[in-house]
């Protein structure tokens, strides 16, 4: 049988690759063996792009676009609205600082899972990821779509506003494509 060994080897210039065969009366199997010289990984790298893309894709929910008017109505003026904002961007800015020095000091994957159950253990980890999981995202999405049903109603319903029903079905709308959700949206509305 045939005994072969075959070394893959990448230098920073060029590749090689060597291959040795001999034959062997005595053998009565054949063994292959490759040695990789390079470690393949992924790259830990983000760029301008994918910092601005992470960031707009957090902060621009859909509590910028009703919190405006209620910082303007309860603070009374624009100056006073403008200071309100300076200080929420500031404290914004020392959890974003945090975040990045997590990110940093904890080199795994799963963001705020990862981070705590490196502090705290896997159960209180878990609990997280449930509660994130059964209320959190759920009620972050629910909250989102509701916003955007009521902005996109509005030139509809100039005088009165839209009604409370035809909100939350242009908001299920949102989060689902389920047939079951247009036929009740064409049956309440047609």
């Amino acid at each position: 049988m045939a005994e072969a060994s075959v070394t893959y080897s990448k230098s920073p210039g060029r590749s090689t690759m060597s291959s040795s065969s001999s034959s062997s009366s005595s053998s009565s199997a054949s063994s292959c063996s490759v040695n990789i010289v390079e470690e393949i990984r992924l790259r830990q790298h983000l760029g301008l792009g994918n910092g601005i893309g992470i960031i707009v894709g957090i902060i621009i929910g859909s509590g910028i676009f009703i919190s405006p008017k209620g910082v303007l109505l309860e603070a009374g003026s624009v100056g006073s609205s403008l200071i309100i904002w300076a200080i929420c961007g500031a404290i914004c800015l020392l959890g974003a600082m945090c975040y990045a020095e997590l990110g940093t000091a904890v080199l795994k994957s799963g963001a705020d899972y990862a981070y705590i159950n490196e502090a705290y253990g896997t159960f209180p980890a878990f609990l997280y990821l449930w509660v994130a999981v059964v209320i959190i995202l759920p009620t972050g999405n629910a909250i989102t779509a509701l916003t955007f049903a009521n902005y996109v109603l509005q030139p509809v319903f100039p005088e009165c506003g839209p009604p409370s029903t035809l909100i939350s079905l242009t908001a299920a709308l949102c989060i689902s494509k389920s047939y079951f959700v247009w036929c009740v949206f064409l049956w309440v509305f047609f």
